[in-house]
């Protein structure tokens, strides 16, 4: 099988040893930096590995001759709808999942799950969803009735924080849907024991965490239903896709046959939802087979790749936490997580006595791709203000603190997907080289 790292022959065994000798010269150069003045004052860069080799690095996705090769595999043999049940079986054979489809992309699948779930459920039913997440997981809602009720994240991790849906439950609740924000799996345990206490649906968007999993189990097997999205810049992507995660029968025929008008007819005979054969109930989100060609390729080096990745945030965070107001969001001894987008770090710019803007453009003249992304708030938008769009209007939080904090006190540090020791230790003295003179940016 060819390996991610073999993938970009830069990142070869060999082309490694070659270079050993000037890693070990970078690595000599960034410690000396530390004496020197900040490069936004006009003292030498701390990163002096090539751009080149930092893009190498960090580019995302990464697809090589496994995705080329099957793509040509699937154009000269003509069985283009083969490989979409393939997928399937080796994403459930990868997830333990009871029941699984494909989607075209994770948007498609929130839809099926919401239409699955409102079968059961009265028209206007609420489901508690954190405010901190794409659009389509509170959209989506509506096209079956439901209506999103906003719940705050833990500014601890930045997930879903069930303390606030606690507060926020109503007699109309019937579901909950917890986010894996940035790869960092919610507390599921927790999250289900409580939907269990109070009779609702335990939900998860899964669409950051493929590959995460806590107590030995994969997220996406926790809740009664869950969802990925594999677009360009997922742990697994396939430029577009998604996939829909089912514990019972009921619940896997309902949003299958939302958007799959040839799956009824596949279903038992006892199935309810057989008698749609042909039609389904009315969409179609079948996943392109090129898709999930180039999903069944990269799924096979997922693992290897999240290790890869996690290994270099490990060796650069646990230098960066020693310094004063660094930390990571918090991440359960029992959660084995995987990162999305970025290495997030948190730290409270207020305390740290110099505001994000300055210590990014210091980071980034020391050579550092340092940068931040406020999350959009979905309660901020216009669309859930219009009561139009909804069975009832939904409540528009005043403030949600969590969020407010998350947004305003993290930095995204690009993850890392090769042999990368002399970019992490230069980014390690980058920081504390910014960190020691961090007074004289105020």
């Amino acid at each position: 099988m060819t390996t991610p790292r073999d993938r970009d022959s830069k990142w070869t065994r060999r082309s490694f040893l070659r270079t050993g000798g000037a890693a070990t010269a970078g690595l000599a150069a960034a410690r000396g930096a530390r004496a020197g003045a900040l490069a936004i004052d006009g003292g030498p860069k701390t990163v002096t590995v090539s751009p080149q080799k930092v893009s190498a690095l960090t580019r995302w996705p990464r697809y090589g001759a496994a995705e080329k090769g099957r793509l040509h595999e699937l154009i000269d043999s003509g069985a283009f709808y083969d490989e979409l049940p393939l997928f399937e079986s080796e994403w459930q054979a990868y997830t333990q999942a009871p029941f699984v489809k494909a989607h075209m992309n994770g948007s498609s699948a929130l839809t099926s799950m919401y239409f699955a779930l409102s079968l059961d459920v009265p028209p206007g039913s609420e489901v508690l969803v954190p405010t901190y997440t794409f659009f389509s997981a509170c959209l989506a809602m509506r096209f079956s009735n439901l209506v999103p009720v906003f719940v705050d994240i833990d500014p601890e991790t930045a997930c879903f924080d069930l303390e606030d849906a606690k507060r926020k439950l109503t007699p109309r609740v019937c579901a909950v849907e917890a986010m894996h924000s940035w790869g960092l799996p919610c507390e599921m345990d927790r999250i289900c024991g409580w939907a269990k206490e109070k009779g609702i649906v335990p939900l998860e968007d899964c669409a950051h965490a493929h590959g995460a999993s806590m107590q030995g189990r994969k997220v996406g097997t926790w809740g009664e239903m869950a969802i990925f999205s594999f677009q360009a810049s997922k742990p697994l992507p396939c430029v577009e896709g998604g996939m829909g995660m089912y514990r019972t029968r009921e619940y896997y025929e309902r949003a299958s046959a939302f958007g799959h008008y040839e799956a009824p007819a596949k279903f038992a005979k006892d199935s309810p939802v057989r008698a749609y054969a042909n039609t389904g109930y009315g969409q179609k989100y079948r996943m392109h087979p090129f898709a999930a060609a180039v999903a069944r390729m990269q799924l096979k080096g997922l693992d290897e790749v999240n290790a890869i990745a996690k290994r270099n945030v490990r060796a650069l965070n646990d230098r960066l936490v020693q310094l004063p107001g660094i930390r990571e969001p918090r991440c359960r001894p029992d959660q084995d997580r995987v990162y999305y987008h970025a290495n997030m770090l948190l730290m409270d710019f207020r305390k740290l006595g110099v505001s994000r803007d300055r210590l990014v453009k210091a980071l980034e003249a020391e050579g550092v791709r340092a940068s931040f992304w406020d999350y959009p708030q979905q309660h901020t938008h216009r669309i859930y203000a219009e009561a139009k769009w909804w069975h009832h209007p939904p409540v528009i939080p005043e403030r949600m603190p969590g969020c407010e904090y998350v947004n305003a006190n993290h930095l995204f540090l690009p993850l890392m997907y090769g042999e990368a020791q002399e970019l992490v230790e230069q980014y390690a003295v980058a920081f504390e080289k910014v960190w020691a003179r961090r007074a004289a940016l105020t």
